[in-house]
C-alpha cells in the first residue's frame, strides 16, 4: 500500500523521486567493482610470482643444456635476448628490437656466430640474479619521464618465455606471465595493466630456438604474400589509427611485438597476417624430433644472394652527452649508458639503452627526443649474420590443420571477450560523465528513463536495463513541446461488489440508520438494503480486519492490518473510531502500539462504550484497553501464544470480558492498569480444538466450538476442602448442548431473547429458546458456503454472512436470498459489454460471473472446470470468450451461459483473448509465446484456425487490434513490442516504425509510445498490471501493483506524467476496463477479491457534486493524496 498521507484517495502525482538513494547505490556499485579489480590484481601478481619461481628452477638446467648443445642451437637461441643487468625492471628483450640498435654484420662462418653467442652467455647468470631480485619485488611499474608514448598508448612487456622449452616434449606449450613496464590507463579504450598481465599470460608461449627462425621467416613471407607495402605502417596517418585502437592488445609471439585491434579487423590485416604466421611457426616447432633435426640441417645451408636484396639503411651512431643522458635514463640507470633511436618495421621509433628497449614513440614525436639520438630506419630481423643466412634460405613448413590451431583460436576468442568485458566495466566505473552515471543507475536499479532522439523520431525507455524503443507518430512535430497535464475527468466509488467472509468473523452489523455495515479490502461499506445505495468509509491504508459497533449503533471501530507502501516502507496498523452518519474519523488509536495487525475489537457496554478492547496479531497477541474519549491506553498484557478469534465485554460489568480461540477460553478481570485471567476448565468434557464464538445470555456465558457443541459456563465456589484455604473460584462447564454437525462459527442474541447459531459443515441456522431448546432450523444453499456471521435485521429478518463471500437476507418463514455476492479467490479476468452496461469477471475460484452495472446485481454465474484468467465480448455481445489456465478456451452464450465452443491451444495458460473490431477474428495470447488467430463466423458461434503469430521470445501479456482489423500490436513478458499483419498471413512487421501512425481500436498494451508516461520511476517492469484507454480517447486508466488505480490524460507520452490516484483495493489491482459509454470504470483487486465500480466525472460534474451523506466517501476518494 502507498503510505503517502495514509491515503486511499485521489492524488495528483507529478513523479519526483529523491536522488540520494540512487547516488548511494552508484557509489556502492563502484566500490564493489573496485574490490573486484583489486582481487584480479592480486591474482595476477601471485601468478606472476609463481611463474618467476618456476623459471628460477629451470634456468640452471637450460644453461647446462645450452653449454652442451650444438653450435647452431646456441647460435639461434642467443638471438632470444637477455635482460640488461643495469635495469631495475624487466624490459622487453626481442631480436626484432635488438635489430634497431645493432649494426649489420657479415659473418663468414658459423664459428663467428658461435663466438658471438659465447660472449653473450655471460649475461645469463646476470639474468638469473635479476629474476631472483624481481621475484622478491613483484611487478613494479617504472618508466622514464620522457616515455610519452609508452605512458599513453603502448604497454611494453618483457618476455620470459623460451627458457625451459627445450626441456619439454615437442607437443608441450607453457603459457607464461609477461611482466615489465606496466601503465594503468583507461583513456581511449586502453586496457589497464591487470588486463595486460592476464592477456599475456594467456597468449605468450614458449618457443624453442627453431621457432624463432621460423617466426622470422613467417613474418617475411606473410609480408610478401599480402603484397603490403611497408609504407603502410610508416605512414603517420595510418599509424594514428594504430595508435588509438578501440581495444588494443600487445602480444609477444616468437619475440615480435604485435599490436592488434579486435573490433575492426579490416583495417589491420597486416597485423592479423603476422599473428597467423607466428601461430603457424609455433605449431611447426611442435613437430616430432626427427622432423626438427632435418629441418635444422636445411636451415644451416649457406644463404643465397637474396640476402643482398634486403632493404637496409645506414646506421648513424652518436655519443650521448651527459646532460641529455640524465634526462632520459631512469633513476637506477648508471652513467655511461649508450642511447640510440631507431625505427622498426611498424613505423614505431624505439629508443634503446645498451641494446635494451626503453620506450617506443611514433615517428611524428621523434622531434621531442634528444638531437644526438641515433636513428636507423630499417634493420635486418636479426643482428647475427649466421641467423640472417638461415632466415634467407629457410623453407617454411606450415602445419595446415592441427588441434593446437583450434586451441589457440579458442583461447584467443575467449580472451578477447573477457578483456572486452573488463575494459567496458572499468570504463563504466571510472568515467564521470553525467550521462554515463545516469545510464549506470538505470541499469543497476532497473529504473525507467525516457530519452528522445532528435535526429530520428523515436523515444527510448529502460526496464530492468533493457532498452525499449517507441516511435513517435508523424503528427507530433516536436516531442519536447508535448504537455502532460492532469485529466479533466475524475473518479469516485459508485459501488463495491463483494464481502470478506472467508477468513474474518463478527464483521457484519445493523446500524441505527437501517444500513448494514461490513468491510472488504480497505473499504468499510454501509449498504442500505431498502434504498439499494452504498456509502464508503475510506480512511484505512490497508485491509480492514475487524469491526465493532458502539452501543449507540452510530459509532464504529475498525482495525486494519499492517502493510507496506510502494517503496517497501512498513505501514503501521491502527484502529479508527468514526461516525457512521458523517463518515468522519473521530479518533485514531494504537498507531505504533500494534504489530502485524488488529485481529479483534470490542466496545464495553455497561458504561455506554467508554472503553475499547483490542487484540493484535503478534505471536503473544497483545491485549490492550483504550479510553475511547481520550485515545489513551489504560492497560496492556500478553494474552496467549494461541490464535485469538473474538473478545466480548460482559454487558453488565465492564471490568469483566472474555477471549476465546484455539483451545482456550479466558475469563479476564480488569482493574486500573492491571489485567488478570482465569482459564476455563473443561473438566470431564472433551476439550475442543477451537472455540469460535462467545455470547452472554441472562448472565450466563455460552461458547460455540469446532465439535458442534454449545457449552454453558458458570462460576463455582472455591473448593477449600480439596485445595485448601488458598483456593479461588473457577469457571467450569455447567451444561453441554449438541447443536451442529461440525463447527459453530457464530451465535447471535435476538431482541426477544432467542439465540441463533450458525453451523459450518451442516450450513444450518438454528433458533434456540432461552433454555436452549431447538425451535427452528434452516439450511442455506451449498453455493453460498457455510455460515460465518449473523446479524439481526428489521422485524423477523436477519442477515447472514457466508464463507463464500455472500450476504443473505431473509427469515425462517420466507427463506433467504442473496443481496451481495462476490468471488472467493484471486481475480484476473475482466471484460465489458460492447453496447450495454454489463461486465463479466472470472477468477481462480473457477467462477464466471456476469454483472449488471446499473442495478449492481449479479446476473448469473457458472462454474468452469478450470481457472479463468481472461475474457472478451464479441462485438455483437452475443457470446464471450474465456481463456483458461491450461491452454483451453471456451465461448459462452451471454443469455443462456451455455458453452458454444471449446478448444485447446498448447498446454500453457492463456493471458489475453481479443476479438477484432468487426468480430471476424479472435486473437489468443498464450504463455507459450504464440498468438493464435481464429476466423469467426455465425455471430461468434463457429471458429476456424487462421494462423499463428510466431516471433515473441517470452509469454504474451497484452494485445490490441487496429481499427481496420488487419494488424495486431502485442506485448510480452520480456518487454517486447511487436506488430503483426494478420491479413498477410500473421506476418511479423520487421520495421516497427511503419506502425507509428496506425490507429488502434483499443489500447490495453502497457508498452507503447502513447502510454510511456504511465510507468513510475524505479519500475521493475511488473508494476503496471493493466491499462485501458477510454472510448472517447481522452483518458487512460491504469492498474498498478501497489493497490492503486490511476487516471491520466491520453496520450501520456512523456515520463512522470501526472495522474489522479485512487485507493480502496487491499491487493494488487489486476485489471481495469471502461464500460461502453465511459460512464464507469471497473477495477479488480487480486487477493482481496474486491470489484470496484467507479463513476467517471467530468470537471463540471465533479464541481457540482453536493456534499451529502451518500457522496462524502466518494468525494474523499477523489481528493488528492
Amino acid at each position: 500500500m502507498d503510505g503517502l498521507g495514509n491515503s486511499l484517495d485521489d492524488s495528483a502525482s507529478a513523479g519526483s523521486s529523491p536522488e540520494c538513494p540512487d547516488r548511494l547505490s552508484l557509489l556502492e556499485m563502484r566500490i564493489q567493482a573496485q574490490e573486484e579489480e583489486m582481487t584480479l590484481v592480486k591474482s595476477a601478481l601471485n601468478d606472476a610470482l609463481r611463474r618467476i619461481s618456476f623459471y628460477d628452477e629451470q634456468i640452471p638446467l637450460l644453461k647446462q643444456k645450452l653449454l652442451t648443445g650444438s653450435s647452431s642451437i646456441l647460435e639461434a637461441f642467443s638471438n632470444r635476448g637477455v635482460l640488461d643487468n643495469t635495469s631495475t625492471t624487466r624490459k622487453l628483450s626481442s631480436s626484432s628490437m635488438q635489430d634497431c640498435c645493432k649494426p649489420e654484420t657479415s659473418p663468414t662462418s658459423s664459428c663467428a656466430a658461435v663466438n658471438e653467442v659465447k660472449n653473450r652467455m655471460n649475461n645469463i647468470s646476470k639474468q638469473q640474479s635479476l629474476i631472483n631480485h624481481q621475484g622478491t619485488r613483484g611487478l613494479q611499474p617504472s618508466f622514464s619521464p620522457t616515455d610519452t608514448y609508452a605512458a599513453e598508448k603502448v604497454t611494453v612487456a618483457t618476455q620470459t618465455e623460451g627458457f625451459s622449452a627445450s626441456l619439454m616434449q615437442p607437443s608441450e606449450s607453457i603459457p607464461l606471465s609477461c611482466s615489465g613496464v606496466f601503465h594503468d590507463h583507461t583513456m581511449n579504450g586502453q586496457l589497464n595493466y591487470v588486463d595486460r598481465v592476464e592477456e599475456q599470460c594467456l597468449f605468450t608461449e614458449t618457443v624453442i630456438c627453431q621457432s624463432q627462425v621460423q617466426a622470422y621467416e613467417a613474418v617475411n613471407s606473410s609480408k610478401e604474400d599480402s603484397h603490403t607495402d611497408d609504407s603502410h605502417f610508416s605512414n603517420p596517418a595510418h599509424f594514428n589509427e594504430l595508435q588509438n585502437p578501440p581495444e588494443a592488445q600487445i602480444h609477444t609471439k616468437a619475440g615480435l611485438l604485435i599490436e592488434e585491434t579486435y573490433e575492426d579487423n579490416s583495417k589491420f590485416t597486416k597485423e592479423n597476417t603476422v599473428k597467423e604466421s607466428l601461430i603457424s611457426a609455433v605449431q611447426a616447432t611442435q613437430r616430432p624430433k626427427e622432423n626438427t633435426n632435418s629441418q635444422t640441417q636445411e636451415q644451416t645451408e649457406p644463404h643465397s644472394s637474396s640476402e643482398t636484396t634486403q632493404q637496409e639503411k645506414k646506421t648513424e651512431n652518436q655519443a650521448v652527452s651527459p646532460t641529455s643522458q640524465s634526462d632520459l635514463q631512469s633513476p637506477q640507470t648508471p652513467t655511461g649508458s649508450v642511447f640510440s633511436m631507431q625505427t622498426n618495421e611498424y613505423g614505431v621509433a624505439v629508443q634503446k639503452e645498451n641494446g635494451c628497449v626503453l620506450q617506443a614513440v611514433e615517428k611524428e614525436k621523434q622531434s621531442s627526443l634528444p638531437a644526438h639520438s641515433t636513428v636507423q630506419s630499417r634493420e635486418p630481423l636479426s643482428p647475427i649474420s649466421a641467423v640472417q643466412a638461415l632466415i634467407a634460405n629457410k623453407k617454411t613448413l606450415v602445419r595446415r590443420s592441427s588441434t593446437s590451431d583450434k586451441l589457440i583460436k579458442s583461447a584467443t576468442e575467449k580472451s578477447k571477450q573477457k578483456l572486452s568485458q573488463k575494459a567496458a566495466s572499468s570504463a563504466s566505473l571510472l568515467m564521470r560523465s553525467p550521462s554515463l552515471e545516469n545510464r549506470m543507475k538505470d541499469l543497476a536499479s532497473g529504473t525507467k528513463r525516457g530519452s528522445y532522439n532528435q535526429d530520428r523520431p523515436y523515444v527510448k525507455m529502460f526496464l530492468r536495463g533493457r532498452p525499449i524503443t517507441m516511435y513517435v507518430p508523424s503528427n507530433i512535430q516536436t516531442y519536447e513541446d508535448l504537455k502532460m497535464e492532469l485529466p479533466a475527468e475524475k473518479l469516485k466509488i459508485d459501488w463495491v461488489y463483494g464481502y470478506r467472509g472467508r477468513d474474518c468473523r463478527s464483521n457484519m452489523y445493523m446500524l441505527a440508520s437501517g444500513e448494514v455495515v461490513y468491510f472488504i479490502a480497505c473499504i468499510v461499506v454501509l449498504y442500505h438494503i431498502e434504498e439499494k445505495t452504498q456509502r464508503h468509509y475510506l480512511k484505512h491504508t490497508d485491509c480492514v480486519r475487524c469491526l465493532a459497533v458502539h452501543p449507540d449503533k452510530v459509532r464504529v471501530a475498525t482495525g486494519q492490518t499492517a502493510g507496506v507502501d510502494k517503496d517497501g516502507k512498513p505501514l503501521q496498523p491502527f484502529i479508527n473510531i468514526w461516525d457512521s452518519n458523517t463518515l468522519n474519523t473521530l479518533l485514531q488509536i494504537g498507531m505504533g502500539s500494534f504489530e502485524r495487525g488488529v485481529g479483534s475489537v470490542a466496545f464495553s457496554w455497561a458504561d455506554h462504550g467508554a472503553y475499547l478492547c483490542a487484540i493484535d496479531e503478534t505471536n503473544e497477541h497483545m491485549l490492550s484497553i483504550w479510553d475511547c474519549a481520550k485515545g489513551s491506553k489504560q492497560a496492556e498484557i500478553k494474552s496467549t501464544n494461541e490464535a485469538v478469534f473474538v473478545v466480548e465485554f460482559n454487558p453488565a460489568d465492564s471490568s469483566n470480558f472474555i477471549t476465546c480461540g484455539k483451545s482456550h477460553v479466558y475469563f479476564w478481570t480488569w482493574s486500573g492498569n492491571s489485567l488478570t485471567k482465569k482459564q476455563g476448565i473443561f473438566g470431564k468434557f472433551k476439550k475442543p480444538k477451537f472455540i469460535h464464538c462467545v455470547v452472554f445470555v441472562n448472565g450466563d456465558v455460552l461458547t460455540g466450538d469446532s465439535e458442534g457443541n454449545i457449552f454453558t459456563w458458570g462460576k463455582t465456589a472455591a473448593d477449600t476442602k480439596t485445595l485448601g484455604k488458598g483456593a479461588k473460584e473457577t469457571y467450569q462447564i455447567v451444561k453441554q448442548t449438541k447443536a451442529h454437525e461440525g463447527s459453530i462459527f457464530t451465535m447471535c442474541l435476538l431482541r426477544n431473547g432467542s439465540l441463533i447459531s450458525g453451523g459450518g459443515k451442516d450450513r444450518k441456522i438454528i433458533q434456540w429458546s432461552k433454555n436452549l431448546a431447538l425451535e427452528k432450523e434452516l439450511e442455506i444453499p451449498e453455493q453460498f458456503g457455510a455460515v460465518r456471521t449473523i446479524a439481526e435485521g428489521n422485524g423477523e429478518e436477519f442477515l447472514i454472512g457466508t464463507t463464500r463471500n455472500a450476504i443473505l437476507r431473509g427469515s425462517f418463514s420466507a427463506g433467504f436470498t442473496p443481496i451481495m455476492q462476490g468471488h472467493i479467490d484471486e481475480l484476473w479476468g475482466l471484460a465489458t459489454h460492447p453496447s450495454e452496461n454489463i461486465f463479466m469477471t472470472c477468477a481462480h475460484d473457477k467462477q464466471v460471473c456476469m454483472w449488471d452495472a446499473t442495478d449492481h446485481t449479479l446476473m448469473w454465474s457458472t462454474t468452469l472446470e478450470e481457472v479463468g484468467l481472461c475474457a472478451d465480448f464479441h462485438p455483437s455481445g452475443a457470446v464471450v470468450a474465456v481463456g483458461l489456465n491450461t491452454g483451453r478456451w471456451v465461448v459462452l452464450d451471454t443469455e443462456t451461459k451455455e458453452v458454444v465452443y471449446d478448444y485447446i491451444d498448447g498446454n500453457e495458460q492463456l493471458s489475453v483473448v481479443r476479438y477484432s473490431p468487426d468480430g471476424s477474428f479472435l486473437a489468443i495470447g498464450s504463455h507459450d509465446n504464440f498468438i493464435y488467430i481464429y476466423s469467426v463466423v455465425e455471430n461468434g458461434k463457429k471458429y476456424n484456425r487462421f494462423g499463428r503469430c510466431t516471433g515473441h521470445s517470452s509469454f504474451i501479456t497484452h494485445l490490441d487490434w487496429s481499427k481496420d482489423g488487419n494488424f495486431i500490436m502485442s506485448n510480452s513478458g520480456d518487454y517486447e513490442i511487436l506488430y503483426w499483419d494478420v491479413a498477410a498471413g500473421c506476418k511479423l512487421l520487421r520495421n516497427r516504425s511503419d506502425s507509428r501512425d496506425r490507429e488502434w481500436a483499443t489500447y490495453t498494451c502497457v508498452l507503447g509510445f502513447h502510454v510511456l508516461g504511465v510507468w513510475p520511476d524505479g519500475s521493475d517492469g511488473t508494476d503496471i498490471n493493466s491499462l485501458c484507454r477510454s472510448h472517447h480517447e481522452r483518458v487512460v486508466a491504469v492498474a498498478d501493483d501497489f493497490c492503486k488505480v490511476h487516471l491520466l490524460q491520453y496520450p501520456c507520452a512523456k515520463p512522470k506524467a501526472p495522474s489522479h490516484m485512487y485507493g480502496g483495493h487491499g491487493s494488487h489491482v489486476t485489471n481495469v476496463r471502461f464500460t461502453f459509454k465511459d460512464s464507469h470504470l471497473i477495477s479488480l483487486g487480486g487477493k482481496d477479491t474486491c470489484i470496484i465500480q467507479w463513476q467517471t466525472l467530468s470537471s463540471a460534474l465533479a464541481r457540482s457534486q453536493s456534499v451529502s451523506s451518500a457522496s462524502v466517501s466518494s468525494v474523499e476518494a477523489g481528493s488528492c493524496a
